[in-house]
């Protein structure tokens, strides 16, 4: 599995030059001119910048690579900055792509000064990740647990609303340290967006968002953050994405879901709670999937989108950023389940192949 690397951090792809071969020259010399022979030219060299949610970035440090190693000539980078920072640079078009868990508001698409398109890439699950010794992965937490912890209302790893679901394991008389986001987050949208759905005291006194008033606990940047302030925190819970709790060893819980179920995330509970959604998919992609029906769903799911404009102004960028798109979402979404991320459906896939079909330059389709 591909390292997470923490912090706020450009990742640039491997830079390597395509080798130039020269075709029916001998001894290395260019054709002469006369002869009819051209010279080959090296591919234009492309780099595109985006920058946004830290949810899919393990997933998009591979595919970026991997692209790289098919086209030499493409160099990707990204910056893992949370969904909020991908919504502003996406508006403020200091980057070629943004990338969210939380799809823009009507509000937000309006401060663009163009058309804004949500490219959705994967799925995956925001997992409640703790540090406690002895107990590995396989805490049961209700909805009533998780929003009592995050409200403040539980405050020990012993308290009853835990203890009563979870009869074989010794928990501890500890204090329960909250971990949450600091940053705008599309993975505390996701996991707001959770909560509102399934307490509510947490929708009246909390609400969702990228961004909400903790009503309890301590910050961190990124899920790269919060994986590290549970590392180093005993008795701290925290909330990251999936492919965060595996890669540094830590127990995540089994959820309770809408029918009774504990649930485990995993490729296949996320496939089950996008089951609905892929049903009734809007032709703008938003769309939320926590706390859906089915008894093999994971309640805390989501979509992560890629933010693009729908008329592009730059050709070659634009080209190179749609090929880049229909690569992801055909052989990308191959390599999705290596990394705990669940691949699109395959109708909402094939919505979106003919949704980039739509992006333009000067008013004119870029992919034929």
């Amino acid at each position: 599995m591909t390292t997470l690397r923490a912090g706020k951090r450009l990742v640039p792809v491997l830079l390597l030059a395509a080798a130039l071969i020269t075709a029916g020259c001998a001894g290395g010399k260019k054709p002469d001119s006369g002869s009819g022979g051209v010279a080959p030219t090296e591919p234009q060299k492309v780099v595109l910048n985006g920058a946004g949610a830290s949810f899919p970035f393990p997933i998009y440090s591979l595919w970026f690579t991997e692209y790289n190693k098919l086209h030499p000539n493409v160099q990707i980078n990204y910056q893992s900055i949370g969904s909020g920072g991908g919504q502003k640079a996406i508006i403020e078009k200091t980057v070629d792509f943004g990338a969210s868990d939380a799809p823009m508001t009507d509000e937000k698409l309006k401060e663009a000064p163009g058309k804004i398109l949500h490219i959705p890439t994967v799925m995956g699950a925001v997992v409640l990740t703790y540090n406690l010794p002895g107990v590995g992965t396989g805490l049961r937490l209700t909805p009533e647990a998780i929003a009592g912890i995050y409200l403040g209302k539980i405050k020990k790893w012993n308290d009853p609303l835990i203890t009563r679901e979870n009869p074989g394991l010794e928990l501890p008389d500890k204090d329960i340290v909250v971990v949450h986001r600091s940053d705008g987050s599309g993975t505390t949208n996701i996991f707001t967006a959770y909560l509102s759905a399934v307490s509510p005291e947490w929708k009246s006194r909390v609400g969702s968002g990228t961004s909400v008033e903790w009503p309890t606990g301590v910050g961190a940047k990124g899920n790269e953050g919060v994986t590290t302030q549970v590392q180093q925190t005993e008795g701290a819970i925290g909330y990251v994405e999936l492919a965060y709790a595996v890669e540094n060893k830590l127990g995540y819980a089994l959820v309770k879901n809408r029918a009774g179920n504990f649930v485990e995330p995993s490729i296949e509970s996320v496939t089950a709670a996008a089951a609905g959604a892929a049903r009734n998919m809007p032709e703008d992609f938003r769309i939320m999937i926590v706390d859906q029906p089915g008894e093999d769903a994971y309640p805390i799911s989501g979509f992560t989108w890629l933010l693009i404009y729908a008329e592009q102004s730059d050709l070659t960028k634009g080209r190179t950023l749609l090929e880049f798109l229909q690569w992801a979402l055909t052989d990308g979404e191959k390599m999705a389940s290596q990394l705990l991320y669940a691949p699109l459906p395959a109708s909402v896939r094939d919505m979106v192949l003919e949704a980039l079909k739509t992006v333009t330059y000067r008013g004119q389709p870029i992919l034929k």
